[in-house]
């Protein structure tokens, strides 16, 4: 086992080198450098070409690059315009956010579409799997930003029953029993409008899967050596069914990256994604492609995690 999560994290290491040259190069391509904002407009062309030397934006963009490299391997990812502070310092608050947000997101997410899939998939072709599969299409046509703004509108200014804006109640001390409790009141909506737009992948997989397994030899022939149906769905199907799931967690991070995005904005919720959206109207050069590129990483790492897992839960994926 150790083996293989060594070789998928060697695998890794390249990856993360070239995504980062990719970003980079990108980052080249767009208008302004990490000086734009930082500067007085109306100050003298002359000084301002000797600031950019000095902070070598002339140089080749390799050379650019490897500066830019060695200083995020050390934790200096530059300074924003915007917010005035280094970009680590700034980052390290949302990212907090972000994070708590995504783990609740998970949770509402596999709560809801697991007993949906398994519902599904058991009884099949039923009411109940008409109906399960009919919220899935609803959902695999809805985008996530309309769906947040119904459940904004909805939940938030129309019933009042959750807050519209922020990610605590302003003047709580952090760390009281209050602050928690307010931390998550805040969190429960963006995270179950964003639970119940991703849940639908997850359900459908399940539901195939279930549906797919039910016709294979190994469970016509456990029924018919008399097995109970309650042990033939839990021990088999059941766990044969599961492995998907496994599987697509890395997609579900890599999908919840692109959901925060606009759920944030529209709840005023001030995690990652509301910085990054932030950032690019504002052109935040440092902040762009800092953001960009962890959350690179973290899509990555999310498809480390579930080979890790896939490989725990069926070894011969395992590569020898």
């Amino acid at each position: 086992m150790w083996k293989f999560t060594v070789r998928r994290i060697l695998i890794m290491i390249p990856q993360i080198f070239l995504l980062s040259i990719l970003i980079f190069l990108m980052a080249q391509a767009m208008p302004g450098d990490a000086l734009s904002g930082l500067i007085d407009p109306n100050l003298d062309p002359k000084e301002i070409a000797k600031m950019r030397e000095k902070l070598g934006l002339n140089d080749e963009w390799y050379a650019q690059y490897i500066d830019w490299i060695k200083g995020a391997i050390q934790g200096d990812l530059g300074e924003s315009f915007r917010f005035k502070m280094p970009v680590s310092e700034l980052i390290e608050q949302r990212l907090i956010n972000t994070f708590w947000l995504s783990v609740v997101t998970l949770i509402i997410t596999y709560l809801i579409a697991i007993p949906l899939g398994i519902t599904s998939g058991r009884f099949n072709d039923t009411w109940a799997d008409r109906i399960i599969t009919g919220y899935t299409y609803i959902g695999f046509a809805t985008p996530v930003f309309i769906f947040a703004l119904v459940m904004l509108w909805i939940f938030g200014f129309h019933y009042g029953w959750f807050p519209t804006t922020g990610s605590v109640k302003p003047g709580l001390e952090p760390g009281t029993f209050d602050y928690i409790v307010s931390k998550i009141y805040h969190m429960l909506l963006p995270a179950i409008s964003l639970a119940l737009i991703t849940t639908v992948n997850t359900v459908q997989y399940l539901r195939s899967e279930i549906i797919d397994t039910k016709q294979r030899d190994f469970i016509i022939t456990a029924r018919a050596k008399g097995a109970p149906e309650s042990r033939v769905y839990n021990r088999h199907i059941l766990r044969n069914s599961l492995l998907p799931i496994a599987a697509f967690f890395g997609f579900e991070i890599t999908g919840l990256i692109g959901g925060t995005i606009f759920v944030e904005q529209i709840f005023g919720y001030p995690g990652m994604g509301q910085l990054f959206y932030e950032s690019i109207l504002l052109r935040d050069y440092s902040v762009v492609t800092s953001v960009v590129l962890l959350f690179g990483i973290a899509s990555i790492l999310g498809a480390l995690i579930s080979d890790v897992i896939l490989s725990l839960v069926d070894p011969r994926i395992r590569i020898k």
